[in-house]
Formats: structure tokens, C-alpha cells, sequence
């Protein structure tokens, strides 16, 4: 698991239990655990079993979670670029979040396009799917900005929760 240069100072590096507070913020979010794996209610023991997650995605092959840590050294957000498909659909998925109080000041742009470059170049990846709710206007900036082209809706997509969204589906070849 590679710790990655972003631009304007922003680094990824593996999740590990100093992240505790980085999820608990994230839990508390109206947003973030409705789209993703991030434990809500936050409890020590569901923060642990996320950490554990992390860390076996990379050592079984099905993914490089990412912490995003901004010019300052605190941890911001997630990025996460998930490979377990790419014999199937020789593409792989790549998916992101930040905190509130991190929002709009470039973390997410910066960490996309260290992922994208990374995957596309040293791991050869041939293609990155992403998928936004069409609500969501930051991350369909932040996905077009990084060269991901939306591709068509996508109706009932299944995230992490289980309960099917209509999303936009953006991809990078």
C-alpha cells in the first residue's frame, strides 16, 4: 500500500487506528454513511471492525482505501480505488468522501487525480468507473474536473447501504 503526493500539498496514506476521529466525524454525517461503508452509529468496536475492512481489502486484492490527509497532517476524507471487478469488467471503481468542516477547499479534487494517475500508469488499470447522485454537485465537479466523463444514469444503483439510488455514472478511461 503506496503513500501518494496530491496536489497542493494533500497526501494518501493507509487508514490506521489514529483515524478513529476521522470516522467518528464522518458517522455524525447526514450524507457519508448513507453512500459508503463508514459505520453509523459510530461506536469503538464498529471504528475497529472499518479499520479492519481497510486494511484487508489491499492485502486480499480487492482495493486501496485511502486516507486523505491535507497540507496540515490531519485527515480529511477517503478515497478509495476498488479493483476486486477488474477481471470481470476490466475496469475498476473509485469512490471518495470528506468531512464537513474539510469541503471545498480541494482535498477531493486532489485526491482523485493522484488515484487516477496512479491506477491508470503504475497499475495499468485500462478504465475507473465513478458513481454520483445527480444531487450532488461538488463531486460531479470534482469527478469532471479530474477528466471523468458521466456516461449515462445508472437507475437503482446498490451502495453500501443496500437501499437503490439513481446515480450518474462517470467513467475514465
Amino acid at each position: 500500500m503506496p503513500e501518494l503526493p496530491a496536489a497542493h500539498g494533500y497526501r494518501l496514506r493507509r487508514w490506521g487506528p489514529e483515524d478513529t476521529g476521522l470516522l467518528r466525524e464522518a458517522a455524525a454525517d447526514p450524507y457519508i454513511p448513507l453512500v459508503t461503508s463508514v459505520p453509523a452509529p459510530y461506536s469503538e468496536g464498529a471504528a475497529a471492525a472499518y479499520l479492519e475492512r481497510q486494511r484487508r481489502r489491499t492485502e486480499i486484492g480487492t482495493g486501496y482505501p485511502f486516507v486523505i490527509v491535507d497540507p496540515a497532517g490531519r485527515a480529511v476524507g477517503d478515497i478509495g480505488l476498488w479493483t476486486g471487478e477488474l477481471p470481470l469488467r476490466g475496469r475498476a471503481t473509485v469512490g471518495y468522501w470528506v468531512a464537513a468542516p474539510a469541503r471545498r477547499r480541494g482535498a477531493a479534487g486532489a485526491a482523485l487525480a493522484a488515484v487516477t494517475d496512479w491506477a491508470l500508469g503504475e497499475l495499468a488499470v485500462p478504465a475507473i468507473e465513478l458513481y454520483v447522485e445527480p444531487w450532488n454537485t461538488g463531486s460531479i465537479r470534482t469527478a469532471e474536473r479530474a477528466g471523468y466523463r458521466r456516461t449515462g444514469p445508472l437507475t437503482a444503483h446498490r451502495p453500501p447501504d443496500g437501499e437503490p439510488r439513481d446515480t450518474w455514472r462517470y467513467v475514465r478511461p
